[in-house]
């Protein structure tokens, strides 16, 4: 009986899903848990998890053409590129490198539903200022952190598409 192995491409998605769904959790707890506001910028480094992890999923268990499943791998380390890029530039901003958006400010996280409740919202709110660091482990922020982790993701991806299942010959079609 052979053993079951998953090819190189299947699983670097597959490593690129679990890590990414991890780290975007990360951050979701943070918020809901921990209490931590995201502001504007943290908002939108979130957006590539929303895209790239089911699309790591769908290529880590879809029986995909080879060519298609590498296809998908290059488009996943792009995505994590620019995540990696967004969270740089996010950490630039806390470290006073460039100038962020000047509307940057967090949300409360819940619609009122009256003028009373808005009211105690407003006096509860914390505006979140992009160049703020809400929390910061060797050195760097969630924002640093977060480039760390999507610059890995993208290298991930981009190995796994490049890589060649070993013994294998370009025959192999679903891999």
């Amino acid at each position: 009986m052979r053993p079951f192995r998953l090819s190189p491409a299947r699983a670097a998605a597959a490593a690129v899903a679990a890590i990414g769904a991890a780290t975007i959790g990360g951050a979701l707890a943070s918020q809901h848990v921990f209490g931590l506001v995201p502001c504007k910028l943290c908002l939108m480094q979130r957006q590539p998890y929303y895209g790239g992890v089911p699309l790591a999923l769908v290529l880590a268990v879809a029986p995909l053409p080879a060519g298609w499943r590498r296809a998908g791998l290059v488009l996943l380390a792009l995505v994590f590129a620019i995540s990696a890029g967004l969270g740089a530039y996010h950490a630039g901003v806390e470290w006073g490198l460039f100038l962020g958006p000047s509307d940057c400010g967090g949300g409360s996280g819940a619609a009122p539903g009256g003028v009373g409740d808005f009211l105690k919202t407003l006096e509860a709110v914390r505006v979140v200022s992009c160049t703020e660091a809400a929390w910061r482990f060797a050195g760097l922020s969630l924002a640093g952190w977060n480039a760390v982790v999507s610059l890995g993701l993208a290298a991930l991806a981009l190995a796994g598409a490049l890589r060649r299942p070993q013994g294998s010959s370009s025959v192999s079609q679903y891999r």
